[in-house]
Parts: structure tokens; sequence; C-alpha cells
């Protein structure tokens, strides 16, 4: 179904089942971002999980290749006391954008009313495109410029001190992002950018967005099924948008630079003022699919193209599959999955991108047996 007021994709991909009415899932995170030093692993637990869901969840970071790029996560078992929030994000052109998906894109999630009303697709959409605004004008320098290591955070501080609207300037307004004024205030945003995966589950539904060539992929009953769509620029509506919007595709990149066709960021690409964000050349404008999970479902994971350029969907499952039962613990499969993905040496490239992965394993119910009598 298409949103013919946003043009976003709204679909169910998986054919619905009953679902489970306690739910049990456990997360593990593998972050493998963009250096040559290895950081000793942490880990924690969620004390505070929704309702309908036990929460267990292990952060382990490897670091590996690329050091102009990086990808990293969110992970909000309780974001409120029925929903949960992962997403990945993968930067290009430097972390920047990346981090700041990180920070912030989970937070504007709960400020629309459509969120308390329900409609969490809705939201989330709304939160990609907040993105791009926020990252904007005087304030949205200040931001990246602190994500970006350029300023301080005492300077950032002392700068919004002294260009923050004062007094009636920002009365009635739910934010002072677009009214801080200063020296940076016709900032357009970034020119670098990021992709963004993000997977929110509320009781028994999953509501997955995409925009990127990061990646969303259910596990049933073995079976890999892809929740979200690659945005390559040679995909058919992604190249019609292109094109219609004054871009153009060389050597499978949008102006012959970007190989992607969706992206939080890049805004050299979002400069035609006729077009509204979602018919821009690069637009933020997410997929939205939701599905209603069931007890047929093993596990979710979401992953950055470091894993995908080295596994399809169905093998990364299969692999999966096969350890989780000889391992004990769920941190030691993705020890697996990077091991099996990352390169020995960058002699041809691949496996030598970052990656991270979320993974989170679905346990079914247990079964109440009733004695006859």
């Amino acid at each position: 179904m298409v949103d013919r007021k946003t043009n976003a994709c709204h679909t169910n991909i998986l054919q619905r089942a009953p679902a489970s009415m306690n739910r049990v899932f456990y997360v593990i995170l593998l972050s493998t971002p963009s250096y040559s030093s290895f950081p000793l692993c942490f880990s924690k637990t969620s004390r505070r999980s929704p309702s309908r869901f036990v929460l267990h969840s292990l952060l382990f970071s490897i670091w590996g290749l690329h050091c102009d790029r990086l990808s990293l996560h969110a992970a909000v078992p309780d974001l409120d006391n029925c929903t949960s929030f992962f997403g990945v994000y993968d930067g290009h052109g430097g972390k920047v954008v990346a981090k700041f998906c990180a920070k912030y894109l989970h937070t504007q999630v709960l400020k629309y009313g459509t969120y308390m009303g329900g409609d969490l697709a809705a939201s989330v959409q709304k939160a990609f495109f907040r993105m791009d605004e926020m990252m904007q004008g005087q304030r949205g320098w200040r931001e990246l410029s602190v994500l970006g290591d350029k300023i301080t955070k005492f300077s950032a501080m002392l700068e919004g001190v002294m260009w923050s609207p004062k007094g009636s300037d920002s009365d009635g307004h739910a934010d002072d992002w677009a009214f801080e004024q200063g020296p940076h205030s016709d900032f357009s945003g970034p020119t670098s950018g990021s992709t963004a995966c993000v997977a929110v589950i509320r009781n028994n539904q999953l509501i997955v967005a995409n925009a990127g060539d990061s990646r969303c992929v259910i596990s049933r009953k073995g079976q890999a099924y892809n929740l979200s769509r690659d945005h390559k620029p040679e995909l058919a509506v992604e190249k019609e948008r292109i094109l219609k919007a004054g871009g153009f595709i060389h050597e499978g990149r949008v102006n012959g630079s970007l190989n992607l066709a969706r992206a939080i960021g890049d805004m050299e690409f979002k400069q035609n003022k006729s077009l509204p964000a979602e018919r821009q050349i690069v637009t933020c404008n997410p997929d939205i699919n939701i599905v209603e999970l069931c007890d047929d479902d093993d596990f979710l994971v979401l992953a950055c193209d470091g894993i995908w350029e080295c596994m399809s969907s169905q093998q990364l499952v299969d692999f999966i599959h096969e350890h989780i039962k000889t391992e004990s613990r769920l941190s030691a499969v993705c020890e697996r999955v990077l091991d099996r993905c990352l390169a020995p040496s960058t002699a041809n490239g691949e496996g030598c991108d970052n990656m991270t992965m979320i993974l989170v394993q679905f346990k079914r119910p247990i079964k109440s047996s009733v004695a006859s009598t």
C-alpha cells in the first residue's frame, strides 16, 4: 500500500499468523567501526523492559577497517513501557551523520502525536525527515561540530548560550532548533550522510523503516525474509525520482558520486527548492514494512552492508541457525558471524568494510499443559 501524500511504501510482506501474547527476546549487538584497535567488550542487562517482553542485551565492539567511515547503532529496549527501538546507521564521507542519528532519531519518534495515537509507522517516517531538518542552521552546525570533534562541548555550550533564542522569540514552538540564530544560520546541512535501518517492536507488532543499503532480515521457520530493500540508484523507482529531480546516474552512482539513492544527510543532493523532501535526487524518505510477529519467528537481524557484502540474507540466517544450536551464548554466535565476514587481509577488499550487526532472538512462549480429568 502506498501513502499518496508521502509516497511512502507500507507493506505487510509476511503472512500474518497468530501472535503469542507473552514474547521473550534477547538482543546481541555487535559493532565493528573503523579503526585497527580492539577495545574490551562489555555487557549490560536491561532491568526495565516493555511489559510483554523480557530483554537481556550484551554489547560487543570490535574495531575493523575504513577510518573514513563509521557504522553505529542505537538500542533502546524501553522506548516506552511496551516499545523497543533498534537502529543501525552506516556513515559515508565521515561519521558525523551516523552519530547524529544514533543520538537523536529514536528520541524524535516520541515527539509526534501519531506515536501516542498508535501510528508508529508515521512517527518513524517523520523522525527520518526530522533528521535532515535538525542538521541545518546554527543549531545543526553546532551539534554536528561537536559530534565531528571540530569544536569542544564547552565551546558548543558557550555558542548555545550566546545564540539560543531569548524570551518570546521561541514561545509557542515545540523546540528551538530552527530558531537559534548565529553566524551559521544559513548552514544547509552536512555533505556527508548515513544509511538508517530501524526496527520498532511494540507488543507483537514490528515496524521496520529503511533508507539506504543497511538491511533488516527476519528468520521465520528458518526462512530468511528481507524486511527492507537496498536503495541502489539502478532500481527503477529510484532512477525515476533521480532523473525527474534533475540528477543522473553514472557507473551506478548518483551524479557519479554516491552509490545510494536514499540516505540521511548528503544535503548537496537535496537543494531543489521546488520539490518536497521525498522527491529530491537523494531522499531520506524510508520504506516502511509492518509485520505481526508470531510463534514461527526465530530472530531478527539488522546489519550494515559490510555484513551483506559477505553473506546473503539466507546464508546469514542459515549460519546463525547452525551455530545457535551449539553455542551457549548469543554473543558467541555473533562473534562467529564476524569471524566469517572479516577479511584476513585487505587484498581483495571484501570483508574490509566496517560492520555493525544487531541480533534479536525471539523465545517461543512456554505452553502450559492442562491435565485431563
